[in-house]
């Protein structure tokens, strides 16, 4: 059985050893630093509150419904690397090559991330699952990852059946900010991931009693986004993924933005968390 140090040791000796953790095309630009890694319980009552209309909904599976006999969910954040993050922090209108590299071939590295945890369980006798590869195994007919459009919500507003910010919130990594990102312990600006295994592991404990505990609130971010869709009210998901495609017709296959993420008080690490009223567990 893998423990949560092996767990870690792990990825963080693949990401060393990978070659796809640079591009070369960019004169060998480091995508990932050390990862952040957390356990929640298969079982944590946070999974069905995500299945309310005012978080995302019903169509979001829990991880037994994933994985018959799930027992533990492993998330990871991979915090982007100061080249990129600071490449980015310096851009206005349109991301920098950088962060487009990062955001690119990044997402395909967190995939083979994915894929080198779920084995890992897999070669220690475990039953494990990925959602967002829709890998399982021991069994076949999962309909697997799909971006969704909950009719219940407001028109244009994107969800998911698997979010990976969520569960990395449910694991102790982090909480959520005004651009609907995680601010975790390195920060907001990276990728998350996770698989789900039948092995019980103690869940990491989370250090925060509000869903937005780590966002102090200080707007920076409004002024970093290039088309206003950020403000005390949240984000507007279609305003912001509109700019990301737009953002691939001029830099096709890449896309994304990110501004939102770099140049701002969290964007490499968290800020001194606000105290306030509590909050439920997140309607993002």
């Amino acid at each position: 059985m893998l423990t949560l140090g092996e767990i870690q040791r792990g990825l963080r000796g693949f990401l060393e050893a990978s070659p796809h953790n640079s591009v070369s095309e960019r004169r060998d630009l480091k995508i990932y630093d050390e990862p952040l890694v957390g356990v929640a319980s298969a079982r944590d009552p946070l999974f069905e509150t995500l299945k309310e209309s005012s978080v995302i909904g019903a169509h979001h599976l829990s991880p037994g419904q994933w994985l018959t006999g799930a027992e533990s969910v492993v998330s990871y954040f991979l915090p982007f690397s100061q080249r990129i993050r600071k490449a980015n922090a310096t851009a206005t209108g349109l991301p920098a090559p950088e962060w487009l590299c990062g955001r690119y071939e990044g997402e395909a590295l967190n995939d083979q991330v994915r894929g080198f945890l779920l084995l890992e369980f897999v070669r220690n006798g475990c039953r494990a699952l990925s959602p967002m590869l829709g890998m399982d195994p021991f069994r076949r007919g999962d309909e697997g990852y799909e971006r969704l459009v909950d009719p219940r919500v407001v028109v244009g507003r994107l969800t998911s059946n698997w979010s990976e910010r969520h569960v990395a919130f449910i694991a102790g990594l982090g909480t959520f900010s005004l651009t609907r990102g995680l601010i975790t312990a390195r920060g907001v600006a990276g990728r998350f991931g996770s698989v789900i295994t039948d092995q019980r592991l103690d869940p990491t404990p989370r250090k925060y009693q509000e869903i937005s505990e780590y966002c102090i609130r200080c707007g920076v971010c409004f002024e970093r986004c290039p088309v206003g869709a950020i403000t005390h009210d949240g984000k507007d998901n279609e305003l912001c993924n509109d700019i990301s495609d737009q953002n691939k017709l001029l830099f096709a296959p890449r896309h994304g933005c990110g501004l939102c993420n770099t140049g701002v008080p969290c964007e490499d690490k968290r800020p001194p968390a606000r105290r306030g009223k509590g909050s439920r567990a997140a309607a993002v």
